[in-house]
């Protein structure tokens, strides 16, 4: 799970090695598999040098990308991220997204993003699960047609993107119960 707060997910007085390897060490995975698998994991994700530091030394989008070295080391086969961007800038936001993208394949790894941006849910996406207003119920899943790689200049520039983006909109600011 990778959580939207990303400053109170990770434990200040632990190394960012010792962040990662964490939830390693309790579900009893050895110290030197779980320090593997966590420089593994970090260097993934662009903190290869960075292991013997701790989290107020580094910046918010490197802490982010912590917390989510932390979750890919653990091995999953579900990545549950909790609007993982919302607490960073906007360039480090579409940096983090073009970072998840080769992240999922490269570790196999299904990933439910939550979140309330919709230019990011469908460059994310494969598709984008729309809800509707409290209680929850799902309105429409809209199916992500986009080539791979993505890029963030080509693919928003993609007229697909355009529609993709118009009808995902077009469905979250429609009135409750109106007939789509």
């Amino acid at each position: 799970m990778v959580f939207q707060d990303y400053s109170r997910s990770l434990l200040p007085w632990l190394t960012v090695r010792g962040n990662v390897r964490l939830p390693m060490r309790a579900a009893g995975v050895s110290r030197e598999d779980a320090t593997e698998r966590a420089d593994r994991a970090l260097a993934s994700v662009g903190l290869a040098g960075k292991e013997s530091l701790r989290p107020r030394q580094l910046s918010g989008g490197m802490q982010q990308r912590v917390a989510i070295a932390r979750a890919l080391a653990y091995e999953p086969n579900l990545l549950l991220m909790d609007e993982p961007f919302a607490s960073v800038d906007a360039q480090t936001r579409m940096d983090l997204e073009d970072l998840v993208l080769p992240l999922r394949a490269a570790y196999g790894v299904t990933i439910l993003l939550v979140t309330h941006d919709i230019d990011e849910a469908v460059y994310l996406a494969d598709r984008v699960v729309v809800l509707g207003r409290a209680p929850s119920r799902v309105v429409r899943v809209v199916e992500v047609d986009l080539r791979t790689p993505r890029h963030q200049v080509t693919t928003k520039q993609d007229p697909r993107f355009a529609r993709l983006r118009r009808e995902v909109l077009a469905l979250v600011r429609r009135p409750e119960g109106v007939a789509a």
